[in-house]
This record gives C-alpha cells, structure tokens and sequence, in this order.
C-alpha cells in the first residue's frame, strides 16, 4: 500500500476532477466527435478490479484514475465486502468515484455491455492472444472510443492477478516493460499507469481524412458502417450456444482438455474483433448446421 503514495502531489482538486467527468450515456455507432477521447460524450475506459483484496488499494485505484479523467470504476466481488470504509478514505479526493462504483457478481456481468475489453498480466500465458504495451494499447483504446465504442481494462486481484478464463473473456492484453530484477506492481500502480497512457494518448490522437457536416474523420481499424461492435454479453450467448453444441457432437472431449479448448475458441473470435452481426452471422450459422444434422435420416449400415 505504501507505494501508492507517489500519487502525492499529483491529486487534483473535487471541483476539478468533476469538471473532467465525461457523459457515460450510450453515444451512437457513428463515430464520435472528431476532436479527441476528452470530448464530451465519448466514452472513456471502464476500469475493472477483479476481487480486490484491501480496501485501501480500491481507494489508491480511485486516486489514480481521477488524476487522469478516469471515472467509471467497477468492482468484481471485492473481499472484504461493499461499501468499504478504508477505501472511501485512502480515495481523498477521489473519494466520490468510491461512492459511485459498481459492484458486479462476476467478470461477465461486469463487461456484459462493453465492446472491447484487454486485461492486465505481467506473465506469459499458454494462449493465443494479441500482447500489448500500456502505450500501444491507449492508443488503441482511444482509436476505438472515437468510434463510440465502450471499453475497459481488467485488473486481477493483488497476490495472484488475473486467471486465465478471465484473461480469456479479454480481447488483449497489457504487459508494461518493466526491470526484469524486480517485476512487481502494485494494484494502484498498474491502474496509474494505464490510466496515464490513456489521457496521454487522448490528448494526441490524430485525426485522419475529410471531415464534412454529414461524416466524421476517418479511423484506423475496422470499420463498422452499417452495424457495430459486439457487446461482450452477445458474444457470451455465442459461446454458450456454440458451446453447448459442440458437447452434444462431442467435439470438447476429453474432458480434462475441455477447458483449454474453451479458451482457445473463445479467443479466435475475440480476435476476430466481430461486429453485432458477425455474432447473428455465426448464431444462425451453428443452428443452421444442428438443425441439418437432426434433420438427415440415419443411414442404415
């Protein structure tokens, strides 16, 4: 907790951290105004805590992201219970984003309504994933947010970190470049950092192309005209269709590789990046081919 003390000095005043509070209404799937991430109504990153353990690095967390714009801060199954005296006063004056976070049962349910989601690790994992640095992936969050998509960004629980089925819920991950004689951040730390790079690159983003009163810039990445992004609920009701699809074919078998097999899956769509109707594409792909399959006759050997 001590190491969280480097926020000194940096903490803004209420008064003008309210005044950065961005709009979290949904914006619409056209892209966003063309001046940056800080403007009005575009929608800034969720930060996710994955069963905090001390109340106090809630409340660091807090500090951190109320330095840098950050003010949608969500709470998976915290230990100790919610709310939590000793996070409400290591916030200071970030004590109102504390009061205002939200406490989910579940990582799904917490991420249920974002687009795009990367997760924080500092070891390497035994899957397919992309591998981001804290710059590269604020930038990226801002290039998506500019489209009206809503983000946010996983921390894992102080003495272990993210296990790999979350990591596997996540499109990403984040891996910053630190000492390899001493590779340790603290919860507060990991969540300063990212939420640095992230105003960091809201304050650069470059705007690309033409921009007229009846379209927005142009943005690197996909593009998403006549749909948008996938939430993270609607790809959840894809893998548990799919899923439980492939169980009946018997295809997720044996039984101790299932899991390993589950993740695999559910990380090529992840990186697939899909659209809301990439996610009904491939619903009605997975039914149609159950559906034929019942359907034809048993041959007769």
């Amino acid at each position: 907790m001590g190491s969280a003390k480097f926020l000194d000095g940096l903490e803004p005043s209420p008064s003008m951290v309210k005044a950065r509070v961005k709009s979290r209404k949904r914006p619409p799937t056209k892209a966003a105004s063309p001046k940056s991430a800080s403007a009005v109504g575009t929608p800034a990153p969720a930060i996710i805590l994955v069963k905090p353990q001390l109340g106090e690095n809630i409340g660091f967390a807090a500090r951190a992201m109320a330095n840098f714009g950050l003010t949608d801060l969500r709470l998976v199954a915290p230990r100790d219970g919610w709310p939590n005296a000793k996070a409400h006063a290591s916030a200071a004056g970030a004590a109102f984003l504390v009061q205002r976070a939200r406490v989910y049962p579940n990582v799904e349910a917490a991420i249920g309504e974002l687009n795009f989601v990367l997760a924080t690790t500092a070891r390497p994992r035994d899957m397919v994933k992309t591998v981001l640095s804290a710059e590269s992936a604020a930038s990226d969050l801002i290039k998506r947010e500019q489209r009206g998509e809503w983000t946010g960004v996983l921390f894992g629980p102080e003495r272990s970190g993210l296990d790999n089925d979350t990591i596997a819920l996540a499109d990403a991950i984040i891996t910053a470049p630190v000492s390899p004689d001493f590779a340790s951040l603290s919860l507060p730390q990991a969540v300063l950092l990212i939420s640095y790079e992230w105003l960091k690159a809201a304050n650069a983003a470059p705007q690309l192309g033409r921009v007229t009163k009846f379209d927005g810039p142009a943005l690197e990445g996909i593009a998403f005209p006549d749909t948008r992004p996938a939430t993270r609920a609607e790809l959840f009701a894809l893998f548990e269709h799919l899923e439980t699809e492939l169980d009946r074919a018997s295809f997720l078998h044996p039984a101790d590789k299932r899991p390993s097999m589950v993740r695999s899956i559910r990380n090529m769509f992840h990186r697939m990046g899909a659209s809301e109707q990439d996610v009904r594409t491939w619903r009605g792909i997975v039914a149609a081919l159950t559906r034929g399959h019942r359907a034809r006759p048993n041959k007769v050997s």
